[in-house]
């Protein structure tokens, strides 16, 4: 099977060893990655680490043994890795991207893909051209509570949806935005909705379908930022539902919520906590013999990151072995940046953006 796939596709495949992946950035979810390659120390191994703080590089390279680089072009010219996982500030990603898969490596990077929509476009034509693949991580839909709801929409269990409702209200204090200056920037960073709900504007298409037009307004209102803190955002769906996210990094005086609700014609669903990880109301019309596993699907948490990384990783490894198709590429990755991109433009101007932006 694996030989078919190979002759059909454009992409490499990688058998009968493990997977070598680089980790480029060294910050605070990269700790997710490190965890995952180990979780999957059957079919992956790091190959090496790159940071720009010397002293975190040292201790991540001292821990795994592995060479550390000081910076992506270094790492490329001299590591046998088959993956590069871009793990530092967004604006960055495009430009590393680019030159990792020029450089002949598969590619996946943490969200956003980028900050900018052409910047989107070109990650994907540079790692078409090379012939590489670009995974952008989306690891909360590996969350089982999100996994259920999917199946639901997926089974048409609530029948038409008329109205679906986010919440992120979580809290990132100045001390957080002051930490490195590249925090809170357009070109670096992106603002509550880019950076930290980024996850949640991924579950509008995901789950609901694709997406006629949004209004937003963004506000900062408490920090000393260049992006917002708070935001809201109205959405029409093509299939006629209508809906609503709001968001705030301002929450007193720790993170409370991460929600989504949907309504429909045969069903509402709630799934909440604070970080979509409790289902909180399951009730559908007609029932079905999975229902039983719903209370067995939330989980305590304190991390916003939640625990998809590991199961995210293992698409990664089908895919690179020739057994499976991505479940979230740069093409996929693009829809949400697309509904970023409307949404601050919406902000911007004073009006409602239809998608797509372009044809």
């Amino acid at each position: 099977m694996s030989i078919l796939f190979e002759e059909l596709s454009m992409f490499p495949i990688i058998t009968g060893r493990k997977i070598r992946n680089a980790i480029i950035g060294c910050g605070r979810i990269s700790k997710n990655h490190f965890g995952s390659i180990e979780k999957h120390s059957d079919n992956m191994e790091l190959a090496a680490v790159c940071d720009n703080n010397l002293e975190i590089l040292t201790a991540y390279a001292d821990q795994y043994k592995v060479p550390a680089y000081k910076n992506l072009t270094e790492l490329l010219a001299e590591s046998d890795c088959d993956l590069v996982t871009i793990c530092t500030p967004s604006g960055l990603h495009p430009q590393m991207v680019i030159e990792a898969a020029r450089a002949g490596k598969h590619v996946m990077t943490e969200k956003p893909m980028a900050t900018r929509w052409q910047d989107g476009l070109d990650m994907i034509h540079a790692c078409d051209e090379a012939g590489r693949h670009l995974f952008v991580i989306k690891q909360n839909r590996r969350n089982a509570t999100l996994q259920l709801l999917k199946r639901a929409v997926d089974e048409k269990r609530f029948g038409k949806i008329y109205m679906v409702h986010l919440n992120v209200f979580w809290t990132r204090p100045q001390a957080y935005y002051d930490s490195a200056k590249w925090r809170g920037t357009w070109e670096m960073d992106g603002g509550a909705f880019m950076n930290q709900a980024s996850h949640y504007v991924d579950l509008l298409e995901w789950l609901i379908g694709p997406i006629a037009d949004v209004q937003a307004m963004t506000g900062t209102l408490a920090r000393d930022i260049e992006v917002e803190d708070t935001g809201v955002l109205n959405v029409r769906w093509r299939n006629g539902a209508l809906g609503s996210m709001a968001v705030t990094m301002l929450t007193y005086p720790k993170n409370l919520e991460g929600s989504i609700t949907i309504i429909g014609e045969k069903g509402t669903v709630r799934v909440g906590g604070v970080a979509v990880n409790e289902i909180q109301l399951w009730d559908f019309a007609e029932p079905r013999e999975y229902d039983i596993t719903v209370k067995d699907a939330s989980y305590a948490t304190t991390s916003v990151y939640g625990f998809g990384h590991p199961l995210y990783y293992k698409n990664v490894i089908d895919v690179l072995r020739g057994e499976a198709e991505p479940e979230t590429d740069g093409r996929e990755g693009l829809k949400s940046l697309e509904v970023l991109i409307a949404a601050y433009r919406s902000a911007r101007d004073n009006r409602t953006i239809s998608l797509p932006l372009e044809y």
